[in-house]
């Protein structure tokens, strides 16, 4: 297969949906010679933040001198973005040859008792294949959903990771916090370490009454305080917390005491990411029987970046524009506060959103956290199966917002909102990362200059 061939035959197990469950993809790791065992792993979890922890935990790790893998759920503009080595994605040779390789394994599942390969657990394979293929030395894994079903959870991992944990999928994971930090802390396995940032205590005791029942050594990450036995402290450099968005981190673990860390990632919730990548990279890397440079943490915090998470850019006319793939209330009250930031330093007069969700998610959780100084909201659907009708979404809105337009497709709402934005304005672009996807800087930048005529 060529790459187009490949990519269309991922794309074609999409009719298989998405089936919770381990017993398929051991029985296809040992098909294929079990690739997810090949090297060392970091699995992360949780609500918010996984996706930028796995990425500033790989850099780190990159940057310390190892070869390392990371696979993030979801992509945003390329599905090659969620398998990269070293920061670079697989190429499209690699993503064809490995995929043809991998083929009669996965087809042989069509028929059999487990059932067929999904789409996800396809991607899942081939990051495992390719990580294997090229002998990294450690596979940074991203949890695609909630944790003890998930198919990333067939590896065995050298340490874990939960984030802070909100309420988000609770058609399948549970309603309460509890119920979903029991899905995430599904990924703890006997006896290997866990770093957490989880904030709400409910979540909390269930993730260490997991920990005490698989004798895995729990670490807190919290911010304030002073460190003690499971406890990792981290707080703003004093001399710049008076932009919390942008602040340099200090952090204190068991070994070391890391100052004025600069973290490149924007918003505040970033800096508590930060603060957990440093611990589980520390930790992962002493585990081996080696020390982490702090110069690798510097700069693999500095350096790291992740698409649509807090993306902005400035049109010709002076207007920003901000792409970030908030969608759930915990992901949407976080990109407030650096919105706020944006909004006061750049003397901001409307804020023009574009929003589209997905069905599964509660549109009235992002729309309470974001809604606030929104002039105008256009509604919009992803082209992709699970989102929500822009009709819809935009019934919800209009208890948030007074104007409130159904565009819906996202190009359709985009270019809408274009032809409304002024200088002083910001578009936002939220909600779910399909429409960030869609509206790529480089598709906002095309469709402005067709609104302007340059």
């Amino acid at each position: 297969m060529n790459y187009e061939e490949a990519l269309q035959y991922m794309d074609g197990r999409l009719r298989f949906g998405w089936k919770l469950g381990n017993e398929r993809m051991e029985h296809a790791c040992e098909l294929l010679g079990n690739p997810q065992l090949k090297a060392k792993v970091v699995h992360i979890a949780g609500t918010k933040g996984k996706g930028s922890t796995t990425a500033l935990c790989a850099r780190i790790l990159c940057e310390a001198g190892y070869s390392v893998g990371s696979y993030f759920s979801p992509y945003v503009y390329d599905v090659r973005e969620r398998i990269q080595i070293g920061g670079e994605m697989i190429s499209r040779d690699d993503f064809a040859l490995m995929m043809t390789e991998m083929r009669p394994a996965v087809d042989s599942f069509d028929e059999s008792e487990w059932g067929p390969i999904t789409e996800f657990e396809l991607k899942t394979l081939l990051a495992f294949v390719y990580f294997a293929h090229k002998g990294v030395d450690f596979a940074v894994i991203e949890v695609g959903l909630g944790g003890r079903l998930d198919a990333t959870n067939v590896v065995h991992p050298l340490v874990t990771a939960i984030t802070n944990i909100g309420l988000d999928h609770t058609d399948i994971l549970g309603d309460t916090h509890a119920k979903i930090a029991f899905e995430k802390a599904g990924i703890l396995k006997r006896g290997v370490p866990i770093f957490t940032g989880a904030q709400n205590e409910e979540a909390l005791t269930v993730i260490r009454e997991r920990a005490n029942s698989m004798n895995a050594p729990l670490t807190h990450i919290v911010e304030g305080g002073q460190p003690e036995s499971g406890r990792i402290c981290w707080s703003l450099s004093a001399e710049n917390s008076e932009s919390e968005q942008t602040a340099n981190i200090s952090v204190v673990t068991p070994s070391h005491r890391y100052t004025d860390l600069r973290v490149g990632l924007v918003g505040r919730y970033q800096r508590e990411n930060a603060a957990l990548a440093v611990a589980v990279a520390e930790s992962a890397v002493e585990l081996c029987g080696e020390e982490l440079e702090e110069e690798a943490i510097r700069r693999g915090l500095e350096s790291a970046r992740l698409p649509g998470r807090f993306e902005m850019f400035t049109l010709p006319n002076g207007a920003l524009v901000v792409l970030d793939g908030a969608h759930n209330e915990m992901a949407g009250r976080a990109l407030r506060g650096a919105l706020d930031t944006v909004r006061r330093e750049n003397r901001i007069q409307r804020t023009l959103f574009v929003m589209g969700i997905m069905t599964g998610h509660a549109p009235g959780g992002v729309l309470s956290a974001l809604a606030e100084g929104v002039a105008a909201l256009y509604a919009c659907r992803a082209d992709w199966r699970r989102a929500m009708p822009s009709s819809e979404l935009s019934e919800t809105a209009r208890n948030y917002v007074a104007d409130v337009r159904d565009c819906g497709t996202v190009e359709a709402a985009i270019r809408a909102a274009l032809n409304d934005l002024q200088p002083a304005d910001m578009l936002l672009v939220s909600g779910s990362f399909y429409v960030v996807g869609e509206a790529s800087p480089e598709r906002i930048q095309e469709w402005y200059k067709g609104r302007s005529g340059e």
